[in-house]
């Protein structure tokens, strides 16, 4: 059996349960609503199919769910198997209760067939159902079961074929790391073959270099020895000049003390002698004058002490301040 058989059996089981249905709900209302008018009055005729149609639907109901719930696996309790079965004794009573108060039996037998007819179709619907869906789920299950072994069939195949293609992969990945490895190692031994020419060829370069740097540093060194020499000669030619001239400085000093000592001697010597009685000679006067400005006397003292008139003294003392102040002289 397979799930084209299983749908095809639920189908003609659903038809046929629905059809049994149908007819019985058609044959209990054709049968009811008469008894139903007979035991109704006159201006409620009209609500005689009511009954049949009530306990019919609630056959519908019943079978409907019954349906749904023995396709999902599942169980309503005892309530469903009472209302089944209430609703079959229901459909029977009415359809035979004509026949039974006339004491007809033949009709009893003829009217019970309907509803005793959808009682056990209700319940062969239910049963059969009920092992259809144990079959579907069975066969679910074994579905399951060959689906997994497919799947884990599929998966070990292409486990294997992956394994392979993993091996290769990795063969192929360490003959490629062997040989960039090798690459490496060659390329390792040329690089310190270049490394070992290089640092050789800096070593002798910074040799040079370091011979190159010495040399400068010894014409430096002489270069800056010579400098200090150079400067050492200068500082002791400049202090031997200022020396010099401290010196001739000094010497100058003392010679202009020398001479302003002496002139001033002179010119005490000629102030020394007090008022002349009689007029000195030109040359005399001129020196006594001289004297007297030097030393910052009066005009009137001075003519005192030469002899010579106010006027000739104060024209002397106009001739020596411009003489001091670098201006020439008149004249006499």
């Amino acid at each position: 059996m397979n799930a084209v058989h299983i749908r095809s059996a639920e189908r003609a089981l659903s038809v046929g349960t629905w059809l049994i249905v149908s007819g019985a709900m058609l044959y209990s209302i054709l049968t009811v609503t008469p008894l139903m008018a007979e035991h109704t009055p006159a201006e409620w005729d009209w609500t005689a199919p009511i009954l049949p149609l009530v306990v019919d639907a609630a056959v519908v109901i019943v079978v409907k769910l019954d349906d749904v719930l023995a396709r999902l696996g599942g169980h309503g309790g005892w309530w469903p198997v009472v209302l089944r079965w209430m609703t079959g004794l229901m459909t029977l009573a009415l359809n035979t209760a004509d026949s039974a108060l006339n004491k007809d039996l033949v009709g009893v037998a003829v009217h019970s067939v309907a509803p005793l007819l959808l009682i056990v179709t209700a319940e062969t619907g239910l049963a059969y159902r009920r092992a259809i869906a144990a079959a579907v789920a069975a066969l679910a299950a074994l579905e399951a079961v060959e689906r997994a072994e497919r799947e884990q069939t599929a998966w070990e195949r292409e486990e294997r074929a992956r394994t392979a293609v993993r091996e290769e992969r990795e063969h192929s990945a360490r003959l490629a790391r062997e040989q960039r490895e090798h690459e490496a190692h060659l390329a390792r031994e040329q690089t310190e073959r270049e490394a070992a020419a290089r640092r050789e060829e800096r070593e002798h370069e910074q040799a040079r270099e370091r011979a190159e740097r010495e040399q400068r540093e010894r014409v430096e060194r002489e270069r800056e020895q010579r400098e200090r020499d150079r400067e050492r000669r200068e500082r002791e030619d400049a202090n031997r000049a200022a020396k010099e001239r401290r010196e001739r400085a000094d010497r100058e000093h003392r010679e202009r003390q020398e001479r302003e000592e002496r002139a001033a001697r002179e010119r005490a010597a000629l102030l020394s002698g007090g008022p002349a009685t009689d007029k000195l000679s030109e040359e005399d006067a001129r020196a006594i004058v001289a004297a007297a400005h030097a030393e910052g006397l009066s005009v009137r003292s001075a003519a005192e002490l030469c002899g010579w008139s106010v006027g000739w003294v104060s024209s002397r003392y106009a001739e020596l301040r411009e003489s001091v102040n670098g201006l020439p002289v008149a004249g006499r």
